[in-house]
């Protein structure tokens, strides 16, 4: 079956310049540097990795909010980056961002901020958008009564509600959400995860969930693609890939994420990188993770390890089968 979205060799660069009036190149940031990735109809794929691995612009390139330097993205056969995107494609893709508050007109009612997309697209005619607009509010929790306030006076769980009722509006095949509970309570994140696990399952929608707490990812997700440097180093089902971990980066993200348990975080032992991230202006050559590699030899210095099937997966790494 066709995917509903696919990404073929995705690349997002962008240059440093400096000087005023000559300005002058002095590198590339390779934020996105060849990505490959399919979604499915109805299936949520979760994207991990550490601050500055690229995932909040791979985000804003498939929403076409990042120029895309190469590669496409394909939104059910047709290449959308390729030609300007249409009113259809538009609405087929629609995003919640990681702060609900700036992604809100503060000068727009809740009611207003819903009702909005649907006068722009003119998908309701006037006298039904009150009833829509009520609907939408439903459908995520807010009651009627609150859809002539403002922003600021709904907490952050609210706000993320509103944003996802906002996102819903246009009746969306696929939701982007970057890091869509990260600067929540705990109690409001499951609330959130619950909503858009219930979201999915009865709208059939699909959904690209970023997030950097793997529990989280796991709860949700379908599949799990793991992103280090701007490329993919594992891809596949949660399960797989939460807990047998095949790829050394993904090991340690693991061994990093708490347990509930209080013996077992005792018993573990947990897998400490060496040193920072690379900067993306100046990735290494070979396997961009070789620097911080206890598995690193000559030749991950110099090869770049393809994506390929390992163990149920597949798994950026020439070792993989030695050290899976």
């Amino acid at each position: 079956m066709l995917p509903i979205l696919e990404l073929r060799d995705l690349r997002t660069h962008f240059p440093m310049e400096r000087g005023l009036l000559f300005r002058q190149r002095t590198g590339t940031v390779k934020a996105v540097d060849g990505v490959s990735l399919s979604l499915a109809r109805g299936e949520v794929l979760g994207l991990v990795g550490e601050s500055g691995c690229g995932k909040s612009t791979l985000a804003r390139t498939i929403m076409g909010l990042a120029p895309a330097t190469s590669g496409s993205v394909w939104l059910e056969g047709v290449n959308i980056t390729a030609t300007p995107a249409t009113g259809e494609a538009r609405r087929a893709l629609q995003m919640v961002f990681q702060d609900p508050y700036a992604s809100l007109n503060p000068r727009l009612s809740v009611g207003d901020a819903l009702a909005e997309p649907l006068r722009v697209h003119r998908l309701r005619p006037a006298a039904e958008i009150t009833a829509r607009v009520a609907e939408l509010a439903a459908l995520v929790g807010i009651p009627a009564r609150s859809l002539d306030k403002y922003p600021h006076e709904f907490s952050g769980g609210q706000r993320q509600r509103i944003a996802i009722a906002r996102a819903l509006a246009l009746e969306p095949r696929i939701i982007v959400a970057d890091e869509p509970v990260s600067a929540l309570d705990v109690s409001i994140q499951a609330q959130i995860l619950n909503l858009l696990a219930k979201l999915v399952r009865e709208l059939g929608l699909s959904l690209v969930f970023i997030a950097h707490d793997l529990s989280v990812v796991k709860h949700l997700s379908d599949r799990v693609a793991v992103m280090y440097l701007g490329r993919i180093v594992e891809l596949g089902s949660a399960a797989d890939v939460i807990e047998r971990p095949q790829h050394p980066y993904t090991r340690a993200l693991v061994s990093a994420a708490p347990r509930p348990d209080p013996d077992g975080e005792r018993a573990r032992q947990r897998i400490v990188l060496a040193g920072d991230p690379p900067s993306p202006l100046n990735p290494p050559p070979g396997c961009p993770f070789h620097p911080r590699c206890a598995y690193a030899l000559d030749t991950c210095k110099t090869t770049v390890p393809a994506l390929a099937p390992h163990a149920g997966r597949d798994v950026s790494c020439l070792r993989a089968a030695e050290i899976g």
